[in-house]
Formats: structure tokens, C-alpha cells, sequence
């Protein structure tokens, strides 16, 4: 099924793709928050290229939740769906390959990819995303966007009442375990070293019954990417289902950067409520600019990036 998918996937890329290199805006990243952004557009009847590389981030994880209509899908599948969708409007063009500079002038952008292609715009949309950096924990990797989940409105509901793990430490750790109890009361937290919890917050989690294990983690017990059990470096283990755990994450490109986009504290693009970077003529949307990374938030922010970039080229010739 995954390989007709993109075998599918190819086809509507390379059918569509012709040959201009200019357009009104280009948009950087075509998984859900670009294809958002280009149906906006591609309804305004603007000449819009989307480049993407084809590799997005929840690639790996078997079933999207909390998407209406989409519930209990594989991303991939609902992802060509938007695709060939988006492919009906005459004016959107697809590139397939992977944007690596962006130079701003007076007229506009210049946008190049790792082929040595050249494409010009006058407002550019990134939708590149971000790329999850895996703790040095042998397993976790396989594990994770199947059993080690990020986002419990995405997937607590098929793991609850089951044993959890949260590894985290500090004040998210709490916050985390807080809202996790939501789901299940069979709450492990693992600090995975020594606990920065406050007294109070060691307190409460005790009072609701909250194993809090502060020796390190050795490795994921898993069969296929499903948890088993974590096993600690002092040899004992503990049987799990599910994991909830905050990996650290960085841009999925480096292309905002180079056009001196702000960042937030957070490693975030730094937008308005209107998808606008710091940069005139550069909006970014989908996990890029937006903590809440689910498929549901990436589709909202690239339809409100897609309409705003067209109103202001409205403004900018009316």
C-alpha cells in the first residue's frame, strides 16, 4: 500500500511540473502546512511552485488521530489525497526536490535547490518543518511516532488506561504528568537522572500515586517500534505501553535563517497571528512556527499563511 502511495506520489509530481521559473509565490515544504497554503492559493488563481523533498516528519508514524474526517488514517495516505487535490488547480506547480537557498531583492526572492535550480518569487512561504534529534537511548528511535509519542490529543486515546511512562524532568516533566493523568492513572515519570522537581511537585505527584524514577534509562525493550518495557542502567525494568517524551527538535532547514528570520527562545519562527515572519514577504506555517505539532494546526496556520501572502499581493498592485 506504502509504495503504490508513492509510486502515486510521483506520478502527480512529475505530471504537473512544467517548465516556468517564475511565480508569485513559492512555497518551501509540501506535507501538510504547504499543501494548506497552496490550495488558499491555487483557489486566488495565483501562480504558486511548491518544493518539497518528500520527507516529513511523521513519515514513520502508522496512524494520524484528531484530524475530522481523517481520523485513523496513515499520514502518507492522507497527505496524497491533499496532493492530488491541490494538483487540480491549474495554477500550482510541483517541484520535487529540496530548496537550499533563499535571496532576497528588490523584486522579490530567489530560490535555490540542491539541483542548481532557479526559481524567482515575490513572497516566499516556508513550510519546511522541524527534525526531531533522537536522545542517545538505544530503541528510542524505533520506537518513536509509534509507542514514544509526542502529543496525547494525537494519540493518548488508543493507550489509555494503559501503563505510561513520561520521560521528563523539571517543571514540563510535572505539566506533562498533570495532563497525561488525564488519560491514564498507571504513571510511571522517568527523570532519567537526578530529579529537578520542586518539594511541592514531588509531593503531588506521590499524593496521586506517581512512581517518580530517577536512574537512568538504558535502553527501549520494544518489538517493531512497540514498547515493551524500559530497562534502567541498574538492570532492573519496567513494563510499558506507552512513553510521552519531548525530544529535542531543530529547523528542518536552514533557509530562514539565511534570510535573517527572528527565531523564538523556543528554536521556533517567530510569527504574527497572520503566519508573518520578521522578514517582509516570508510567512512560515506548520511545525516550524507552531508549538501544537499536529496535523489539524499545520493545515489552519498554512491556509491563514496562503490567504494573507495573496491579500498583500491584492494590496501591493489594487
Amino acid at each position: 500500500m506504502q509504495i503504490l502511495a508513492y509510486f502515486r506520489w510521483l506520478i502527480v509530481t512529475n505530471a504537473i511540473m512544467n517548465n516556468p521559473t517564475n511565480f508569485d509565490i513559492i512555497i518551501i515544504g509540501g506535507s501538510f502546512a504547504g499543501l494548506s497554503a497552496a490550495m488558499a492559493l491555487g483557489r486566488a488563481m495565483r501562480k504558486v511552485l511548491v518544493i518539497d523533498s518528500g520527507k516529513p516528519c511523521n513519515a514513520v508514524t502508522p496512524h494520524a488521530h484528531n484530524l475530522l474526517t481523517h481520523d485513523g488514517e496513515q499520514p502518507g495516505t492522507i497527505a496524497l489525497q491533499a496532493k492530488e487535490e491541490v494538483s487540480k488547480y491549474p495554477t500550482v506547480q510541483f517541484y520535487d526536490g529540496l530548496a537550499v537557498n533563499a535571496v532576497k531583492s528588490s523584486t522579490g526572492f530567489t530560490i535555490t535547490t540542491l539541483e542548481g535550480k532557479e526559481f524567482t518569487a515575490e513572497k516566499i512561504v516556508l513550510a519546511t518543518g522541524l527534525k526531531d534529534v533522537m536522545p542517545d537511548i538505544e530503541g528510542f528511535a524505533e520506537c518513536w511516532g509509534k509507542s514514544i509519542l509526542h502529543c496525547p490529543y494525537c494519540h493518548g486515546y488508543e493507550v489509555r488506561n494503559e501503563a505510561t511512562g513520561i520521560m521528563l524532568n523539571g517543571a514540563m516533566a510535572y505539566e506533562m504528568t498533570k495532563m497525561i493523568s488525564n488519560w491514564t492513572k498507571n504513571l510511571t515519570l522517568f527523570t532519567n537522572g537526578t530529579a529537578t522537581l520542586t518539594a511541592e511537585q514531588v509531593q503531588k505527584l506521590e499524593e496521586k500515586n506517581i512512581k517518580i524514577i530517577e536512574t537512568a534509562i538504558a535502553n527501549m525493550q520494544h518489538e517493531g517500534g512497540m514498547l515493551q518495557a524500559i530497562v534502567l542502567k541498574d538492570g532492573s525494568s519496567v513494563s510499558l505501553k506507552a512513553l510521552y517524551a519531548k525530544p529535542a527538535f531543530e529547523q528542518h532547514s536552514d533557509i530562514a535563517a539565511k534570510l535573517g528570520c527572528a527565531f523564538t527562545e523556543q528554536g521556533l519562527l517567530e510569527v504574527d497571528f497572520m503566519q508573518k515572519t520578521t522578514v517582509p514577504g516570508v510567512y512560515a506555517c506548520g511545525d516550524n512556527a507552531n508549538m501544537f505539532r499536529s496535523l489539524a494546526m499545520s493545515i489552519a496556520c498554512g491556509s491563514v499563511a496562503g490567504a494573507i501572502a495573496n491579500r498583500e499581493l491584492i494590496e501591493e498592485t489594487f
